[in-house]
Order: structure tokens, then sequence, then C-alpha cells
């Protein structure tokens, strides 16, 4: 079974002026975060991983009366944001529970799983 594991962090936390340079909190996070990664690579659970933009250069699409349109930034204020994802495949929910709990517990923030829909929902 594959999930996709979304990690978020607090919006006040992420200053899209300094995105690009990272705190020694954040970075000894990520270093963290890497030697947990080796051991799902290990064992086979491991599909991929990405940080994401700051939001700040994100762009929105959405479908409005007047057609789709495309704006420059965040939709809405928002108390937290998504900063990264993972995709894992394992053998159960519970087992991708147990991972995305050591996450939290490395990391400190929240994170959110959802069960990536394969061939057999489209059938």
């Amino acid at each position: 079974m594959k999930f996709l594991l979304l990690s978020y962090t607090p919006a006040a936390a992420w200053d899209a002026e300094t995105a690009d340079a990272p705190s020694q909190e954040a970075l000894d996070a990520f270093a963290a975060y890497q030697k947990f990664e080796a051991e799902l690579r290990e064992s086979g659970e491991f599909v991929l991983s990405e940080g994401l933009g700051h939001p700040a250069v994100s762009t929105t699409v959405r479908k409005t009366p007047d057609g789709v349109v495309a704006t420059d930034g965040p939709f809405a204020e928002l108390k937290e944001v998504l900063a990264s994802f993972a995709i894992i495949d394992v053998s159960s929910l519970e087992r991708a529970r147990d991972i995305v709990a050591r996450m939290v517990d490395v990391l400190g923030e929240p994170a959110e799983i959802r069960p990536i829909m394969g061939d057999d929902f489209a059938g």
C-alpha cells in the first residue's frame, strides 16, 4: 500500500525572506530526518520525499465564473503550511502510522497520511 505523507510547519516559523537560509534548528531536524529516511530506504519502504518551496512563491489556480484564473502566492493566510511530502510503500496503514509517529517525534511538526489511490481505484 502506498501512502502520501504530508508534513506541515508553522507559517510564522517560515519567513519567505530567509527561506533559502535555513536555521540551525531546521538543519538539525533535516539531518535527523535523513537518518530516518535511510532506514526506510534499507527496508524498501521509501519511494520519494521532497521539500516544497515557500508558499509566497506558489501559484494558485482555480475556476471562477469568469474562467480559470492563476494567482501568485498562497490563497489564504494559514497558521500551518505544507512544507514537504514523502511517499512510502508499506504493508498497512498501521505501519504508515508507526513511521509517521517517528517522523513527528523527530521533527516536532504535524503530518498527514493519505492513501494513494492505485489502479484498482479507477477500475
